[in-house]
């Protein structure tokens, strides 16, 4: 599973792990949402409702381009830096191509859509 994602004429693509999580995300796509700088080293973007937790647990190997769902939150992050995995955290999937369009500061309107 593929999920598009532009903001600010930056388009890039996630590609999702096999996960209830993930599978959630898509069954809500497409969506309109709007994507901010959050800390140093990520964006995030809030989801309408919560995403299902089912079978997540911890992971290792963080690593920039990690799409992932903050689930006390209900938040998409995608990260363009280093980060640790913390509780809570479910990792949704990677960016392809890189983190470039992530480095644009600033917060913007988002769409997604999924491609299969």
């Amino acid at each position: 599973m593929h999920v598009d994602f532009v903001f600010n004429g930056q388009a890039f693509t996630a590609t999702l792990v096999d996960s209830p999580s993930a599978r959630d995300l898509v069954a809500m796509l497409p969506l309109n949402l709007v994507i901010d700088d959050y800390s140093t080293n990520e964006k995030i973007t809030y989801l309408p409702r919560k995403l299902t937790e089912a079978g997540s647990g911890s992971f290792a190997d963080e690593a920039p381009g990690d799409l992932a769902y903050y689930a006390p939150w209900g938040n998409l992050v995608f990260y363009y830096a280093s980060y640790r995995y913390s509780p809570g955290l479910i990792r949704l999937g990677r960016l392809e191509g890189g983190v470039t369009p992530l480095l644009t500061r600033g917060r913007f309107p988002l769409s997604a859509t999924a491609r299969r």
